[in-house]
């Protein structure tokens, strides 16, 4: 038995999950996507990875106009540079709804 060192730890990748609602998640095609990251993100960077996963699509123009919660925490009025996404999270996207 030899004196190897023991293996450094590896960054494990987790994931961050996003949730479509009404037309975001008809423009998607989906109701939730499920990203991998190996730390916390931007939701900026987390909005283009989305945008990504579904070229084409009018996503993009949806998701401008979306309110976001992050973990229940709604952060539509925050710059989406500055919101941090852990891993583990859930984002929530909230079109503008209509009704009375």
């Amino acid at each position: 038995m030899g004196d190897t060192p023991p293996e450094s730890p590896r960054s494990e990748t987790q994931v961050i999950e996003a949730r479509y609602w009404a037309s975001a998640k008809q423009a998607a095609g989906t109701d939730a996507d499920r990203l991998e990251v190996e730390g916390p993100v931007t939701l900026a960077d987390l909005q283009q990875r989305l945008l990504g996963l579904h070229p084409g699509a009018r996503l993009g123009d949806v998701l401008a106009v979306c309110s976001v919660l992050v973990d229940e925490r709604p952060v539509s009025s925050d710059d989406p540079g500055e919101v941090v996404v852990s891993p583990g999270s859930v984002v929530q996207f909230l079109p503008p709804f209509a009704g009375g």
